[in-house]
């Protein structure tokens, strides 16, 4: 296949703060599967991701872990590197914002910046959010809270260096006018516009001196730089830019970057703050910044407090490396949020993986065993019905890449198992094993046979990018090299005459849901318990307050989505076999719904009836231990791990709705 020249791909940098959950994850998996078909498909791709280091949070946390900032970050950054890793994700680049060269180039940029006017010095006043390390105005609070994670903010005065955003606001507009694919999805170049740019740019806040762990101005060491100017720096200092004009040819060839993949809660400093740096750098946009949406845990986002974290690591041991690669790129809408649940996983990987795809090619080698000693051979006894499978086989690469081309991995996935299903359908149309019975019907046994082993290795191939370890495995079995894009066009290029592997492996054993389950709640209990444990430094320090790890934005209408009633526990009973879960019957106004919550260890049966308590009603419904939970009672923990019933303060009628 012909070079189709280079394609630079990249992700956010994960922030050091802790292990990433598969929420997070997810976004480097995406990359991956783009980057690996993009090579296959004749590109010239380097793919990089990497480690954000820097900030007041870390300082904050390596303080309380009793270590320096540097033994921290090393620490968590092996972590990701790990999860990365195991996930079988084809980066060429895996960067540190702790890295020498990359905190030179910081430094060289920030000064550049400033000698050429585009940064100055001033002091910030204004209501700070600690959590977020942001200052805002009045009138960008929501609700006089932070508008990125809803907490608190206070006044707060420092001295720091500011960058000049509105001198180039006018030029970005019109930039992403005239390109309306900068920004994908459209809803995500909407918001930018509408809720950003259209109203007008403040400067930005580029230095901070509370707190020392961040790259030092080298010419004002009482600040450190901030935050968004050291971290979307990586993209460029990674490939080799130099502030100074000596950049590398790796730089000069790979730059701009092709694609940005970024999560839906970052796109503002992607699309606003980052183009508008390269802007004053002199240096070209990236060619598009593609916002993905979140991987939520049954429309919930994820929480060890809650034990409805997961981990890539967990998944992997469960269910294998490629089953968890396909059910994140397969969920996760276009748009929209996904969502991940422990039961989907186990029924996608027992109809998706075990039967539609493992199934198909277990049969379709048994079969080439039984009935000719595992030699497939094409004796051109062609009929009609051939015409229709051979058309859906050579006809989807062309589908999948232009899924591919839109970023619609989803889609793309989709139309490769629709070839699987049209094998497996072609198995019922042509009964091989009809076939098998009528000696003169031989070379159509056959003929079947070759045209079910074509259209396998042919889908293999396709496979390759989204589950590289599958598709190695089924090309194996078929003692065939991995089809190339280009072999996928056309129909025949199994060698006829070949001998397929006499011992089958299972592709996808199927899973017991129940066997799963009692899984899952070692997990959820394990994480529930880890929650909770804090040490004698953070008890000292913590004063009766705790502090937790902010979540990510929302919007309103999605605050607005969720309906919080006031319930009355009308009976309550253990669930069995389960050491931390009780089942609730709650009145909710004239309706009752079973609630399973993880508080056995705080609360008998008989203590929970009668109590009234405050219910997260239109929550998904989902089974816990194998036993259906409707909602979900919001409770409050504190820093030894011990839970309580968050309940009205004055008496409320069952129903009452909490706004």
């Amino acid at each position: 296949m012909q070079n189709k020249g280079k394609y630079y791909i990249t992700t956010a940098i994960a922030y050091t703060s802790g292990k990433p959950h598969i929420g997070n994850n997810y976004e480097i998996v995406l990359a991956d599967s783009i980057a690996r078909f993009k090579r296959k498909d004749g590109y010239d791709v380097y793919f990089q991701t990497g480690t954000d280091e820097h900030g007041q949070k870390i300082e904050l946390k390596a303080a309380d872990a009793g270590v320096t900032p540097k033994e921290f970050v090393d620490k968590v950054a092996g972590v990701i590197k790990g999860l990365c890793d195991r996930l079988n994700v084809s980066y060429d680049k895996f960067i540190r914002t702790t890295d020498d060269y990359h905190e030179k180039q910081v430094q060289k940029i920030f000064k550049r910046l400033y000698n050429q006017g585009d940064i100055y010095k001033g002091a910030y006043e204004g209501l700070y959010c600690t959590p977020c390390e942001s200052f805002w105005t009045e009138s960008q609070l929501r609700d006089g809270k932070c508008p990125d994670c809803g907490g608190e903010v206070k006044p707060a005065k420092e001295e720091a260096y500011f960058f000049k955003m509105s001198k180039y606001a006018d030029r970005l507009i019109d930039h992403i006018n005239k390109h309306p694919e900068f920004i994908q999805p459209v809803s995500r170049k909407n918001e930018m516009m509408n809720n950003f740019l259209l109203p007008g740019l403040q400067d930005l806040c580029v230095s901070r001196t509370s707190f020392k762990w961040g790259i030092p101005v080298d010419f004002d060491d009482k600040h450190v730089v901030y935050v968004w100017l050291d971290a979307l720096t990586n993209y460029i200092t990674g490939i080799g830019y130099d502030a100074d004009g000596n950049s590398t040819q790796q730089y000069k060839k790979l730059w701009p970057a092709d694609l940005h993949l970024i999560g839906k809660d970052i796109i503002r400093f992607h699309t606003i703050y980052w183009p508008i740096f390269l802007m004053a750098l002199g240096e070209e946009l990236p060619h598009q910044v593609f916002g993905h949406p979140w991987l939520l845990q049954n429309n919930d986002k994820m929480s060890k407090s809650k034990g409805n974290v997961m981990y890539a690591d967990d998944l992997a041991d469960i269910f294998g490396v490629d089953a968890v690669r396909y059910f994140v790129l397969h969920e996760m809408p276009f748009e929209n949020d996904g969502s991940i649940t422990w039961d989907l996983m186990v029924e996608r990987l027992n109809s998706d993986l075990a039967n539609t795809l493992g199934n198909l090619v277990n049969r379709t080698i048994s079969m080439s065993n039984k009935y000719f000693g595992g030699v497939v051979e094409d004796k051109g006894a062609s009929e009609a019905v051939d015409e229709d499978l051979k058309a859906v086989v050579t006809g989807t690469y062309d589908k999948v890449e232009a899924k591919m081309d839109e970023l619609r991995v989803a889609d793309a996935l989709t139309e490769i198992f629709a070839l699987f299903k049209r094998c497996n359908k072609y198995i019922d149309e042509t009964e091989p094993w009809v076939l098998a019975k009528d000696e003169a019907k031989k070379d159509r046994l056959a003929t079947v046979l070759y045209n079910l082993v074509e259209s396998i290795s042919i889908g293999a191939g396709l496979l390759e990018p989204f589950m590289p370890e599958t598709s190695q495995k089924i090309a194996a079995q078929l003692n065939c090299e991995i089809r190339s894009f280009e072999s996928a066009k056309t129909f025949g290029g199994y060698k006829s005459g070949n001998k397929v592997t006499d011992k089958p492996e299972i592709l996808f054993a199927r899973l017991d849901p129940k066997e799963i389950d009692a899984k899952v709640e070692e997990i959820s209990a394990k994480q529930i318990a880890e929650s909770g444990a804090v040490s004698d430094k953070e008890n000292e320090s913590t004063e009766g307050v705790i502090d937790i790890e902010p979540k990510a934005e929302i919007e309103y209408d999605d605050f607005a989505k969720m309906q919080f009633q006031v319930g009355e526990i009308i009976s309550c009973e253990a669930v069995p076999k389960s050491k931390k879960l009780l089942c609730s019957q709650v009145r909710v106004g004239s309706q009752v719904k079973q609630i399973v919550s993880g508080i056995k260890a705080y609360y008998t049966p008989e203590e929970m009836v009668g109590k009234k308590v405050m219910v997260l009603v239109n929550l998904k419904p989902a089974k816990l231990a194998g036993v259906l939970s409707e909602g979900m009672l919001l409770c409050a923990e504190d820093a030894d791990g011990n839970l309580a019933l968050v309940t009205p303060e004055k008496d409320m009628p069952s129903g009452a709705e909490i706004a």
